[in-house]
């Protein structure tokens, strides 16, 4: 059954009863649980992939993203109740569908330009297989103007008319890796933005049937497109404000949580935590949508490229800390063993993506030293293979570095269990108090400390 056209509540009743097909494009780590949570609130999902594996997996029940809550059982009961398929023909699945959502990912290259060649691949399949009635619905986080010309080469390919034979709308993911049920379910409205009103109307019923927080309706398409961004950016922007606060308050010999504590219970200050580096496919990222974008129409975004340059010194800022706490102590970095602890961009989540790992262990390395590396997510197998440097099994070593704040490494300090053999942590997370290094005999060096 078709969405355009029909009030929220028709387009609730309709995917509780069932009575809709959903093509789904892209089955990641937004794009599954997506899938699972639409299959099981009534629709008939079927997720397009270009990988095999993943919908061999998914096709029989198991999970490929074990570190999602809830996604497990979830996945099961909808490919059991037959709500959910997986497959590679996204042609078939343009022609069934009457709701086409596309969750593929948007990168970057080396010099910020975001690469559309994904985004593209899948427009062509949905626009062979458009008919009228059918929405399009971009969830990807893209440049605001992006679903507009989305909208506009379906147009081409099907030979229909946006916002009359078919819609186009941008309703933005909300979500964190580790929780996406829960973030696409309840944690936060829904935003959306659409070419036409009753494209509008039909998408905000769609979503308020799987989202306990209701949605945001926005007034266009390219507004809907820039929450998301924004929200990434200022993020940003704030970490590098925390960041450049932490110099400082390393030169001039406070602490800068201290003070960014007390700063923050003012209740207009909101400053992040400075830290090692940002990594991911998300805060590193969305920057380069508003820079890429601003430069085409004439403008430089001044303060979010600074913002940019500042968080991707942190891991250099990292190994110059290393380098002084070295010296502290008459010792060379080259043949120094140090430990790297914390691979993945954040605790929890199995992803190297932009890592500050990455760029710490490289500088390190042409430094002459030898690393050990532990991280409770990553194999040895892949600490070789993604990192080329030795899994830590409790071999000696001089230095200890955390680059992620996982909790488990404070309680192995604190009880002991590594020990450097000149005593030096250097924490890039403040995932320690200093008082508490120093009090087991500890010399702490730490991003925005009054190192020694």
């Amino acid at each position: 059954m078709k969405l355009l056209g029909l009030t929220r509540e028709e387009a609730r009743k309709i995917l509780s009863q069932g009575s809709i097909v959903v093509a789904l494009y892209g089955l990641g780590k937004l794009g599954l649980p997506l899938a699972v949570v639409l299959a099981s609130r009534g629709a008939k999902v079927i997720g397009v992939d270009i990988k095999q594996d993943i919908i061999n997996k998914i096709n029989r029940g198991i999970n490929p993203l074990p570190e999602e809550p809830g996604l497990e059982d979830l996945l099961l009961e909808c490919v059991t109740n037959k709500k959910l398929e997986a497959t590679r023909n996204g042609d078939y699945a343009a022609k069934v569908s009457d709701v086409h959502i596309i969750v593929v990912p948007l990168v970057v290259d080396s010099y910020g330009k975001p690469d559309f060649s994904n985004i593209n691949a899948v427009v062509e399949t949905i626009g062979g297989g458009l008919k009228e009635g059918d929405i399009v619905i971009t969830e990807t986080t893209l440049p605001p103007g992006t679903t507009e010309k989305i909208g506009e080469k379906l147009e081409d390919l099907s030979g229909l008319k946006m916002g009359e034979d078919f819609g186009v709308a941008h309703a933005p993911e909300r979500t964190m890796s580790g929780r996406m049920i829960k973030d696409i379910t309840e944690s936060y409205p829904k935003i959306v933005g659409a070419s036409d009103p009753k494209t509008l109307e039909a998408v905000c019923g769609f979503y308020e049937a799987i989202n306990k927080r209701g949605v945001i309706a926005v007034s266009s398409l390219r507004v809907a497109e820039a929450v998301k961004v924004f929200e990434g950016v200022y993020r940003d922007v704030n970490i590098a404000l925390a960041n450049e606060l932490a110099k400082y308050a390393e030169i001039m010999g406070f602490d800068v949580y201290e003070a960014i504590r007390a700063a923050n219970t003012q209740p207009y200050s909101h400053i992040h935590k400075p830290g090692a580096g940002v990594g991911g496919h998300c805060i590193p990222v969305y920057p380069y949508f508003l820079i890429y974008t601003a430069q085409k129409a004439g403008l430089n975004m001044r303060l979010l490229s600074e913002a940019r340059i500042i968080n991707d010194s942190m891991p250099i800022h990292t190994v110059y800390l290393i380098l002084k706490a070295l010296n502290s102590e008459g010792k060379s970095i080259k043949n120094s063993r140090i430990l790297i602890l914390g691979l993945t961009f954040r605790p929890g989540v199995k992803e190297y993506y932009k890592s500050p790992a990455k760029n710490i262990i490289k500088e390190l390395k042409e430094m002459g030293a030898k690393i050990y590396a532990h991280d409770p997510l990553a194999s040895n197998d892949e600490i070789i293979n993604h990192f080329n440097v030795y899994p830590w099994r409790g071999e000696e070593i001089d230095i200890a570095v955390i680059v992620t704040e996982y909790r488990e490494f404070k309680e192995k300090i604190l009880r002991g269990e590594i020990r450097p053999k000149l005593g030096i942590i250097v924490d890039g997370r403040r995932l320690l108090e200093p008082h508490e290094a120093e009090k087991i005999g500890l010399k702490y060096w730490g991003i925005g400390y009054p190192n020694q």
